[in-house]
């Protein structure tokens, strides 16, 4: 990536923060996207700020995508902008729609008219829905019915179409719920778990703690962002997706169990709930194979060792009380 000129969305997000540190430590010049004040979520970033260029905006707006891709002379783009809460989807499915699905059409737009050598698009595994036959792999149907999901499939197919009908070279990563430092949305499972751990409280599981989930660290998946980049460097990959994931799926129970055994604070899972929530898939889990096979990726951090990793940073970066904040999290989503 050295001298290359990146473009990254969703950068104040878990994802693209640690992808942009990662940007700047190989050597590439960084421009942002930034829309919105952000104070605590961009905590990972907020060292490397003053090194990147920050353009004010929203992928929703395509003269201002253009402008910037034109103006810091853009030859890759990471597009993670997105709406990635399950919950906030179901409650405002259009806004979701509009910045996932819009603003992605957008980004490619913008890449296709600036003729930008390789980009890389953020889809999900929950592009694939509910199925039967896990792992999921790269074949395997999407088939989305939740709004969230639907999102996901659109956004992975409107850019997997823009190398098929215009040559964009252009790849989707489909990962794994993703976790680490820098995350404080504390609707997530991960955090919040680790959270009111660390505060004496016990994590509530909103389900019966049987739903199955493929957890993959953060820096993981921003190692498998670069390895796509590079089959696009490469001439290779156009057109295709990638799963990127653990290969080791744990239930929720067994997630949250090992958080507070880790913090080792002596609290233990509050199961509340019965089932799998209303908009959430019961067992998904990816198979990466075609990705190590084409790159040579592959996780380089176990679960155990991730949390250890991720409650290290909470407990360095959290506010240091054992009082719960005065307006209470949540129950966990049971997305990472």
């Amino acid at each position: 990536m050295r001298g290359r000129s990146v473009f990254v969305t969703g950068a104040y997000g878990l994802l693209g923060s640690w992808l942009a540190k990662a940007l700047l430590r190989e050597g590439a010049r960084v421009t942002v996207l930034k829309r919105d004040a952000v104070t605590a979520s961009a905590l990972v970033l907020e060292e490397t700020e003053r090194r990147v260029n920050v353009v004010h905006g929203d992928v929703a707006d395509l003269p201002a995508l253009e402008r910037a891709l034109g103006e810091y002379e853009v030859d890759t783009v990471f597009h993670l902008a997105a709406q990635a809460i399950v919950g906030v989807a179901r409650r405002a499915p259009v806004a979701t729609f509009e910045t996932n699905i819009r603003g992605t059409w957008n980004v490619l737009e913008a890449c296709r008219r600036a003729g930008v050598a390789r980009t890389v698009v953020a889809s999900s595994d929950k592009a694939y829905g509910a199925q039967e036959d896990l792992p999921y792999r790269e074949s395997s149907p999407l088939q989305p019915v939740h709004p969230y999901d639907v999102s996901k499939a659109a956004s992975d197919l409107l850019a997997r179409s823009y190398w098929h009908a215009f040559g964009l070279p252009v790849a989707v990563t489909r990962c794994a719920n993703l976790y680490g430092g820098g995350d404080f949305n504390f609707s997530r499972l991960v955090p919040e778990a680790i959270l009111a751990a660390l505060q004496k409280r016990s994590p509530v599981i909103r389900s019966d703690g049987r739903p199955r989930r493929d957890y993959l660290y953060v820096e993981d998946a921003v190692a498998a962002y670069l390895a796509v980049c590079e089959l696009l460097d490469d001439g290779r990959g156009a057109g295709q997706a990638y799963n990127a994931g653990s290969g080791a799926p744990r239930s929720v129970l067994e997630l949250v169990e090992l958080v507070c055994a880790l913090t080792g604070t002596g609290v233990s899972p509050e199961v509340r709930g019965t089932g799998t929530p209303e908009g959430e898939i019961e067992r998904q889990w990816v198979d990466y194979a075609k990705l190590r096979a084409s790159t040579g990726w592959e996780p380089q951090v176990d679960l155990e060792e991730g949390l250890r990793r991720t409650i290290a940073w909470y407990r360095e970066h959290l506010p240091k009380t054992e009082e719960p904040p005065k307006t209470a999290p949540a129950p966990a989503d049971h997305r990472g």
